[in-house]
Formats: structure tokens, C-alpha cells, sequence
């Protein structure tokens, strides 16, 4: 039966179009406009055998000092106070060129690969030969901004795809009932750039990252009706999705040629679908009392202090960790979970300028003991050998003090590590120099394309060859560049 038979009065039947915008006060047209702007090409198809069906992307946002967590320098150690000669001019983002300062945190060596490790970090000692190492990644600026967009989309500037995105784009998804692509952002607010570093832009809409907030009252803003829907009925609300199916197929029926659509329609389709499945999937009270504590998950009911707190990082890290692996299992295609806001002072990030014991102290060991959890996690229930794990940040920090107790931005070399999904655990591909401040050979330093191109890779996809046309532009997520880091594969 038709939604609006010619028998009801009406001229003719509203258009989807007509109807959004009636309904909705201009608000649901406004979103099918934006949406309806999105180019729709035919999903590609893997290009190889892939080793790992899924990703997890972990950010650090603010730029994590890579020389106090993983990338040990005894230099440092033995020159610390000295006047910092770094044997060129340096451009630095501040006035962080003091004196060489040694490691915040002492150093030991963990696993049988003997990799240091910080002992703030000390809690990856446990899965440490599951991790490779690329110690000598660098950046193209020291701008935030501009490096986080490098790192989630390619591009330094906004406009690009998000990896997640381009994932999603080329494999599609694994549950039709989920987004292919999710993200866990800080949970006090967003990074900088915001949802830019995990918009589709160009790529169809329905590519973009559907943020989900752990442990809040809303963990998925708008799936379900508010407070002032309370007379909608689970009947009414399966009737509402029919007269939208409707409308749908008679929008499709007059624009057979338009690809656009689909975008749009899956969109309405997913969230009826999530309704359903995505409460389970976020329900963490099912799991067992031993995984949660594994994760550092803190009892139901805690409320934490005003100023940075260890516990709070660990349980709200450990949170996205465990809801990251629910999410996996069930069929989410890349997760992207985040560490650090872009909400200024008191420091709630990773920017260090003043004080990294203070700052990075509590969010490392968040980060530590969630994501050892999480691979621990993901092996012993056999998916670890096809989940990629990304650990990244915008760039690294300077080996010279800033304030004494600070470091300055330094995007001439930094940290990115891997596990997992067809990575060599226990290998280091690419050094700094002695001091971590640029890569030792500067010739041939590793480049976010390269991390790109084998992350592609892994996923049976190749990088020059996953594109999409746009403003007359093969574009692509390694844009012009990048080589798959063979050091890296298992």
C-alpha cells in the first residue's frame, strides 16, 4: 500500500524531498542536501589475499614525546643539563631548545625482542614482541592541526578522506547491522580538527565515522528518540521506518540514474538497523568481572577529581579498549579510538609545553593498560592474527627542554607501532638519532603515506589503486606517494 494514496486529497504523491523539508522544518533537508552532495562510485573489491580484516586506530592527540615513552636515548641520559647542539639552525615551534633533557622516566627492557620501555608505559612490557617499532616516522609541520589531518587522512589540510573512510569505501562492511567504521573520541571532548579527521568528505556519505561515547547516558547521539518522544511506540516507530522505506523506493523509482541516493538510504537504513544491535554491543556489563579488570575498568558509580587522574585514564581508555574489541568482534571494519581534547588549560592531552611528567604521566598509563588489554584481548580469542593495530600521534616532542620540565613540538621524527593482522611482532623498521630528534638516516626516514600504504596493504587492498575520482583527480589516501614498509610483514 502506497504512504500517500492519490485517494487522500493530494495531487500527487510528496516527494521525499518535499517531505523531509516539511517535516522536519528545513532541519531534515539541510541533511539530505549535505548528503545527497556526496559522489557514489561502485565499492572496490580486495586487490590481494589480505592478512587482517579490521583496524584499530589509537591517536594520541596533542603530540606524544616518543623519547619519554618508547624510543630510548641513553645520550640523553648522560648529556642531561648540558647546552642542547643540535649541529644546525632549528626552527622550533615555541622556545623549547634549553638544555638536553634526559627521559622523564627510567627505561627497561621488556620481552625477548629487550625492547626499553618506559616504565610509565611498563604495562605493554606484557604483549611487547607482538609490537613492531617505527622509530623514525616524520612529519611534514608543527602545527596540530595540520598534523593530526597528515596522519588520519593523508593531507595536511582539511577536505580528504579519513582512513577509516577509505576503509570502509574499499572493503565495505562485515555487519550490516554496524557502521564499517567507528569512532571513540576523548571522552571530555574532541581533538583538534574535530569530526574532520573522520569525515568521508568526497567519498559517499555513508563512509564517515559514526562516533560512540563509552559510558555515557547517550553513547550514540540521536539513535533513539528523547525525552519529549516518549509517545512513540516500538509499533509506531516500525510504521515511521516503513513510510520512510516508502518514500525511499518512490524517490528511487523517479531518479533511477541516481547513485546519490543510496548514500542516504543507507544512512536511514543503518540507524533502524543500530537500534537493535548497537545497545548489545555496548553493553559491557556482560562481560566477565576478570576481562574488566584486565582493561582497569573502575567500579560502576566512581567520579574523579577535578585534575588529571591515572585511575579516570586508565578506566576511560580501558573503556574504549574493551568496547573497541565488542565492536570487532561483531563486525565493525575501523575502530579509531582517541586519547587527549582540544580543550586548552588545564592540559587534558598529550601537548606537553609545560610539564610531560604531569601531563603525559596519567594519560600513558591509560593508554599502557588499555591497549596491552586489547591485544591480550584480541589474542586469546584467535583475532589478533587478523586485527591491525595503528598507534600514532601527530608528531613527537623535542629532546631539549622547554621551561625545565616541558618539550617543545618536534615533527622531524617521532613514533608510530604496529601489531598484529600480518605485522612481524618484535622488529624495529627506522631509527632516530641519538638524540630522537631526527631520523638517523635522514635519506630514507619513514612518511605517513608509507604507515598508509601498508596498512592498505594488509587489508588486501592496493594503495595505488583504491581511488576515486574527484574534481577531475584520481585521488587516493597516499596521494602521490608511499611504499609498503616490508620490514614490518610477518
Amino acid at each position: 500500500m502506497s504512504a500517500f494514496p492519490h485517494s487522500s486529497g493530494l495531487a500527487s504523491p510528496l516527494s521525499r524531498r518535499d517531505w523531509l523539508w516539511q517535516s522536519g522544518g528545513g532541519l531534515g533537508g539541510l541533511a539530505l542536501s549535505s548528503l545527497l552532495q556526496a559522489q557514489s562510485n561502485p565499492t572496490p573489491a580486495a586487490h590481494h589475499r589480505p592478512r587482517a580484516k579490521r583496524v584499530v586506530q589509537l591517536f594520541m592527540a596533542g603530540a606524544a614525546s616518543h623519547i619519554d615513552l618508547f624510543d630510548y636515548k641513553p645520550q640523553l641520559i648522560k648529556r642531561h643539563g648540558q647546552a642542547s647542539d643540535f649541529g644546525e639552525t632549528v626552527e622550533a615551534f615555541q622556545n623549547g631548545l634549553g638544555p638536553w633533557k634526559k627521559p622523564v622516566w627510567d627505561f627497561k627492557p621488556h620481552g625477548q625482542s629487550g625492547k626499553h620501555l618506559s616504565e610509565v608505559v611498563a604495562d605493554l612490557g606484557l604483549v611487547i614482541d607482538e609490537i613492531a617499532w617505527v622509530h623514525n616516522l616524520v612529519g611534514k609541520t608543527g602545527v596540530h592541526s595540520q598534523g593530526t589531518l597528515l596522519q588520519t587522512t593523508g593531507f595536511n589540510r582539511p577536505g580528504f578522506p579519513s582512513a577509516g573512510s577509505w576503509v570502509s569505501y574499499g572493503l565495505g562492511s562485515l555487519n550490516e547491522n554496524l557502521p564499517a567504521f567507528v569512532v571513540l573520541p576523548d571522552h571530555r571532548g574532541l581533538a583538534s580538527n574535530g569530526t574532520k579527521n573522520w569525515d568521508a568528505t568526497f567519498l559517499p556519505a555513508q563512509h564517515q565515522g559514526t562516533m560512540i561515547h563509552p559510558g555515557s547516558d547517550t553513547p550514540i547521539v540521536d539513535l533513539f528518540a528523547g525525552k519529549r518522544g516518549h509517545y512513540l511506540s516500538r509499533s509506531s516507530q516500525q510504521q515511521g521506518h516503513e513510510v520512510l522505506r516508502q518514500l525511499n523506493e518512490l524517490h528511487r523509482a523517479a531518479n533511477p540514474q541516481d547513485p546519490k541516493l543510496e548514500a542516504r538510504i543507507r544512512s536511514y537504513e543503518l540507524a533502524a538497523s543500530m537500534q537493535l544491535a548497537a545497545p548489545e554491543a555496548l553493553d559491557i556489563s556482560r562481560e566477565p568481572e576478570f576481562i574488566k579488570r584486565m582493561y582497569g575498568l573502575a567500579p560502576e558509580g566512581s567520579r574523579w577529581p577535578a585534575e588529571i587522574n591515572a585511575a579516570e585514564e586508565i578506566d576511560a581508555f580501558g573503556r574504549k579498549c574493551l568496547t573497541a574489541r565488542r565492536l570487532l568482534e561483531r563486525g565493525v571494519r575501523f575502530v579509531q579510538i582517541w586519547s587527549g581534547n582540544d580543550n586548552g588549560f588545564p592540559r587534558r592531552n598529550w601537548d606537553s609545553h609545560e610539564d610531560v611528567e604531569r601531563d603525559h604521566g596519567p594519560l600513558a598509563r591509560g593508554m599502557a593498560r588499555g591497549a596491552s588489554a586489547l591485544i591480550a584481548d584480541l589474542k586469546q580469542r584467535g583475532m589478533l592474527e587478523d586485527t591491525l593495530i595503528l598507534w600514532t600521534t601527530e608528531f613527537g616532542r623535542m629532546p631539549s627542554t622547554q621551561g625545565g620540565r616541558g618539550r617543545d613540538h618536534n615533527p622531524f621524527v617521532f613514533t608510530n607501532w604496529l601489531c598484529g593482522g600480518g605485522i612481524k611482532g618484535g622488529v624495529t623498521v627506522g631509527h632516530s638519532d641519538e638524540w630522537g630528534y631526527k631520523p638517523q638516516d635522514r635519506g630514507n626516514p619513514t612518511e605517513v603515506y608509507d604507515i598508509h600504504a601498508t596498512l592498505l596493504h594488509l587489508l588486501g587492498l592496493d594503495h595505488t589503486q583504491l581511488t576515486f575520482r574527484n574534481n577531475g583527480i584520481d585521488r587516493r589516501l597516499t596521494d602521490v606517494h608511499g611504499h609498503i614498509l616490508r620490514g614490518l610483514l610477518a
